[in-house]
């Protein structure tokens, strides 16, 4: 039988819920159990496909196409699973769902309510991850804060969901801020203590308190929180600041954190073999050597625009012993050729992500002239191969004003044109080419030397494709299409095998990199940065 933990978080937003409970799903998996995790998020939009990266951070994408908060990609990352559509819930996916049924007359016209009904549809949405997976664990964690007015039906579904499977099937885990103030040298533990109020007053007794504090907890703090909050003083974990997030599954590990959600799960404990996990993060914290890599991109204010990005450059860098210094460049600042130059003087490396619109393309293409002419170790995401593709046949075909038909509808050249399956889309909101595709690898080409195979899969999230007309000119000028879909028809590598590393993919490489197996593309791009530092 699966069992259940549900993470909340209160005091304040952004505490780092969702490592805490990728963190547990990686101890699980450590002790050979089975692992899922679970994101219910408040917001009404159906996904955050059609979100701002400057609200919302990184759109992760499955392989089943899903386009899901970027907390799914710590899950996947640090539990080394695939998740999928059943894996992010929101609001508005089940208020969708509760009205549509509504519509075509499911509720047998009687009046449709939060309780039962949206409160039914969230717990039906847990047992259909369960039924899928079939896990002996699944860790689900609710968005925003406890207090939240648009969080209320999660919660309350919730405590039905732990009343109805009885006691010692599943557990809640809430996570806290203590705010330390310098001026009395103090660690405060009053907002915890009412924010477990709150989350009590909904029906809901939490068993375990992870407390994120900038410091150590003294003893008569944790038994005083222990006091207050009802629990048992083995179940209050303090989870410090960190210099990395790989550190905090060890962390919760030296606290026996997992053995006492197991005890009171009523299962057999097993021991830990976090042995790969502690070379790690040894690597992180003694690195031989450090990487400065550029990211040229357009939501630079915001770094979880490109959490993954940096987090797959890190995973490279672990395998390099390697640091990795980010240097972020707003691709608008490059639109001049000379301030180019000087921001990329520096950086052994550059990722020119992907985005949508028009703004700071013209960067963006100076960028990746001055990677080209340079030599200078480049990788390109989405956006990034299609800026590669324009660059290319304006500065070595002589395609004068070549562009792509998002940028301008009427461009000379458009050597990147709309995909023929979106012509006729209206909509924006899980439209795209989304999820998981084959891609067939051209041998010889650097893209084949690192993946080793013929045929890889890789997920994709665009509208927009090199324009296959052009794929005979380009070739002919000595760009390489070194990724082809199986039907030949869509380009989805491409690369210069003269430079140590040139290679763009039209698909995003950075959703399927793992802290112990980074992705060959980023391992690749940061093998040759190693080189050219050496």
């Amino acid at each position: 039988m699966t069992k259940y933990i549900f993470i909340t978080g209160g005091v304040v937003s952004s505490l780092g819920k969702g490592i805490v409970a990728a963190s547990l799903g990686r101890l699980l998996r450590a002790r050979g159990f089975s692992v899922i995790n679970q994101k219910f998020d408040p917001y009404i939009n159906v996904d955050p496909g059609t979100m701002s990266p400057f609200q919302h951070g990184e759109v992760f994408v499955t392989d089943d196409g899903a386009e899901t908060d970027l907390d799914l990609g710590h899950y996947e990352r640090f539990t080394d699973t695939n998740l999928g559509k059943l894996n992010n819930v929101t609001s508005g996916s089940v208020y969708q769902t509760v009205i549509n049924k509504e519509r075509r007359g499911d509720y047998l016209g009687g009046t449709v309510q939060v309780i039962p009904h949206i409160t039914n549809e969230i717990k039906a949405r847990i047992h259909g991850a369960t039924k899928q997976f079939k896990p002996d664990f699944q860790l689900i964690e609710v968005g925003g804060t406890i207090g939240d007015i648009e969080s209320l039906p999660f919660i309350e579904a919730i405590r039905q969901f732990k009343t109805e499977i009885g006691i010692g099937n599943a557990v809640s885990v809430h996570t806290t801020l203590l705010p330390y103030l310098p001026t009395s040298g103090e660690l405060k533990t009053k907002p915890s203590q009412h924010s477990v109020n709150v989350l009590r007053s909904y029906g809901i007794q939490p068993e375990i308190l992870v407390c994120r504090t900038s410091r150590s907890i003294p003893k008569t703090e944790k038994d005083k929180l222990a006091l207050f909050c009802s629990l048992s003083k083995e179940a209050v974990f303090e989870c410090k600041d960190m210099k990395s997030i790989y550190e905090v599954p060890l962390a919760l590990e030296d606290q026996h954190m997992a053995d006492v959600i197991l005890d009171l799960l009523r299962v057999e404990k097993r021991p830990a073999n976090l042995e790969t996990w502690k070379k790690l993060v040894d690597t992180i914290k003694n690195p031989k050597r450090t990487i400065k890599v550029a990211i040229a991109g357009k939501y630079t204010k915001l770094s979880d625009a490109y959490i993954s990005v940096v987090e797959s450059l890190k995973h490279a860098g672990f395998a390099n012993d390697a640091a990795i210094e980010i240097k972020w460049i707003n691709s608008e600042d490059c639109v001049e050729w000379d301030k180019c130059k000087e921001l990329l003087s520096d950086v052994q490396a550059v990722v020119v992500p992907g985005g949508f619109g028009i703004r700071g393309i013209e960067g963006k293409l100076n960028v990746i002239k001055y990677a080209r002419t340079n030599n200078l170790p480049f990788l390109g995401l989405c956006l990034g191969m299609q800026c590669a593709v324009i660059e290319y046949a304006r500065n070595v075909v002589g395609l004068k004003g070549a562009n792509s038909k998002e940028f301008d509808e009427n461009a000379a050249y458009p050597v990147i044109d709309l995909m023929l399956e979106q012509k006729n889309v209206q909509a924006y909101g899980g439209t795209m080419r989304l999820g998981a595709y084959d891609c067939v690898v051209k041998k010889g080409t650097k893209a084949h030397k690192a993946y080793g195979s013929d045929v890889i899969s890789e997920r994709h999230r665009h509208r927009y494709e090199v324009n296959h007309e052009y794929l005979k000119q380009l070739s002919d000028a000595g760009l390489v299409f070194s990724g082809m879909s199986p039907d030949g028809m869509l380009a989805e590598m491409v690369e210069l095998p003269k430079l140590d590393w040139f290679v763009a993919s039209q698909f995003h490489p950075e959703f399927k990199s793992r802290p112990e197996h980074p992705h060959p593309l980023f391992k690749g791009l940061i093998d040759a940065a190693v080189k050219r530092v050496k």
